[in-house]
């Protein structure tokens, strides 16, 4: 976790870190303190790899929250979900791993994450989590990815 306010990434030419664990998040100031709102980040074209195949595992991951104190600057929350390209990890642990990493360094007011994967072997996974109850108040939409319906 970065504490600088000025994020490490922002304007720099980058590649992406080699794992997740080696994967820096920045978080700056959140600009309205106080105010509850949410914020979406949707990962459309997410990848990492089967643990057991060595295969790519694909997602449309949809990461909401409610900022506390600080906001995850966007593009190394970008480099930090390319990380997973070359990770081997359950759709579960992958999912899961990342609203876990997020929460505790960002500590929003609330964070959830849907995992929408994509099927392997005829079968698509969706994983779900979020820190706990939504706060009173909070509006929080749909994540409108459409259940798999298959070719039909």
């Amino acid at each position: 976790m970065t504490n600088e306010t000025t994020p490490k990434f922002l304007g720099q030419q980058t590649g992406l870190p080699a794992s997740p664990d080696e994967a820096v998040l920045d978080y700056v100031p959140n600009p309205r303190a106080g105010a509850l709102y949410l914020v979406r980040f949707a990962a459309p074209e997410f990848t990492s790899l089967c643990p057991v195949t060595g295969q790519p595992d694909f997602a449309h991951l949809v990461i909401d929250y409610a900022p506390g104190e600080t906001i995850v600057e966007s593009k190394s929350l970008k480099l930090f979900l390319g990380s997973f390209r070359n990770h081997n990890g359950f759709h579960e642990d992958v999912t899961v791993g990342i609203g876990q990493r997020l929460f505790g360094e960002m500590q929003p007011r609330w964070l959830r994450i849907g995992g929408y994967w994509y099927p392997r072997g005829g079968i698509p996974i969706d994983v779900f989590w979020q820190s706990g109850p939504v706060p009173d108040g909070l509006w929080v939409p749909d994540q409108g990815v459409a259940p798999y319906r298959g070719r039909g």
